[in-house]
């Protein structure tokens, strides 16, 4: 089982560095509009809200995954170069359909050298 690395708010971390490699590595979620059940849902994930992240060949963000608890909703591939080989944000849009009361979203992220990255998990209600 790969170690899951979890975001730790930067706020409380002393080191530059440190603030930098949790920011970065971290997916964000936003979700656009109110939930409605059956009704189409844009949900953002982006990687990194302060800090940039390398697009190297060695060295990018190489997948970006959406779950709802424990299962996988949705997810997308990303190749080195993707971003103009620039430190940039990994960002993505997925669209979903809710079919229950509410949605635990939890998204990770997965940098070819430091591993996979847990968001904090977000709760949606979804109107009926």
């Amino acid at each position: 089982m790969p170690k899951i690395n979890k975001y730790v708010d930067i706020d409380t971390v002393e080191r530059e560095a440190k603030k930098d490699l949790i920011d970065r590595h971290s997916p964000f979620i936003t979700v656009e509009g109110e939930a409605k059940k059956g009704e189409m849902l844009a949900v953002n994930v982006k990687m990194g809200k302060e800090y940039t992240h390398p697009d190297d060949l060695d060295h990018y963000i190489e997948s970006i995954t959406l779950f709802n608890g424990e299962t996988k909703l949705a997810m997308t591939t990303l190749v080195a170069g993707a971003l103009g080989n620039a430190k940039s944000h990994s960002e993505v849009t997925f669209n979903i359909r809710p079919m229950g009361k509410k949605l635990n979203l939890i998204a990770h992220g997965y940098c070819t050298k430091h591993g996979i990255w847990e968001s904090t998990p977000v709760e949606i209600a979804v109107a009926q």
